[in-house]
């Protein structure tokens, strides 16, 4: 499946098949898609049992995909993510046992109740796609997504991911709280179990690679690169902010708004690509200053005012 094949009705489909079990929260199951075509990964932070887990499992179940969840405790060892060696009495040899890593898509359910060394052990398939096990490189399954849920760091029993990590997050989501309507439509349709199982795969492993190819091939005028530029370097000088948005996030954007332009049906990125998504991309790497948290300022805050800040390229130059 390519750029010729794919349709705004296919994608329909998929939103269709999640809805039998999320209501609302198309637009966070679409920038979980973006991701995913974009060869990137996804943190999802909010209160307990707001849907993070079964939003994320609807989206890979609508996926053709292998999915694996690892929930994630304070003894969780590294081990028994990326596995490891065992040894087997009845050969004298050892084999490997492959972790729940090895899947196209991991579920990391709580990931900021495990120890930073835990933690840690995910870095390297999240960069590149790959493990090393006792010093054998084993790559992993394509495509290939960590989809992790963390409860807000404040709460009793979390340990924060360290800002590297966080920035190997192509974005970070925040669900809230559901409207009253859908709140009522939730528990007249999935109130009294969650039909997992009603749910159609649409998209295969080797459509998603053809997608992910597509996706690159979508133009990006020099204007917008431009804009981009600007918007990170404007993060980097702003007086609330200590540390700004590093190069890798300008890259993220870059090809985030590719792929989301592509959704779209267009071949082309427009300025409103960047402006949709550079709260997701881009609130979890900004590092706020004292005195911007004690005013109890937000990274969303800081981002807001920098799209009214920014100067926007000439209307002739970029298609909108």
């Amino acid at each position: 499946m390519g750029e010729r094949d794919f349709s705004e009705q296919r994608l329909e489909l998929l939103w269709q098949e999640v809805a039998k079990v999320v209501v609302g929260r198309s637009r966070e199951c679409r920038l979980m898609l973006t991701a995913l075509l974009t060869e990137g990964h996804v943190l999802i932070e909010d209160m307990p049992g707001t849907g993070k887990t079964t939003m994320v499992k609807a989206f890979a179940k609508g996926l053709d995909c292998q999915f694996t969840r690892i929930q994630c405790t304070p003894d969780l060892l590294p081990s028994d993510i990326v596995g490891g060696s065992i040894f087997n009495p009845k050969t004298n040899e050892f084999y490997l046992r492959k972790g729940p890593v090895f899947t196209n898509i991991l579920l990391v359910d709580e990931i900021n109740r495990s120890l930073p060394r835990t933690q840690s052990s995910l870095l390297e398939s999240m960069e590149e796609k790959q493990v090393t096990i006792e010093g054998v490189t084993h790559p992993l399954p394509a495509p290939f997504i960590v989809l992790a849920t963390q409860n807000p760091v404040d709460m009793e029993g979390t340990f924060p991911l360290p800002e590297a990590q966080l920035d190997r997050f192509l974005m970070k989501l925040t669900l809230g709280y559901p409207s009253a309507e859908e709140e009522a439509q939730m528990l007249a349709q999935v109130g009294d179990e969650v039909p997992f199982a009603a749910i159609n795969s649409i998209f295969s492993p080797e459509e998603i690679a053809s997608l992910q190819v597509a996706c690159r091939k979508v133009e990006v005028h020099e204007a917008i690169r431009d804009y981009i530029t600007a918007l990170a370097q404007t993060t980097r000088q702003h007086p609330l902010v200590a540390i700004g948005v590093s190069p890798r996030a300008s890259k993220a954007l870059y090809k985030a708004a590719k792929t989301w332009a592509f959704l779209h049906g267009r071949q082309y990125v427009t300025l409103d690509d960047v402006k949709a998504l550079i709260v997701p991309v881009w609130n979890h790497r900004l590092i706020l200053t004292t005195e911007a948290r004690m005013n109890e300022r937000q990274q969303e805050d800081i981002l807001e005012e920098l799209l009214k800040e920014v100067a926007i390229p000439e209307e002739q130059v970029v298609r909108t």
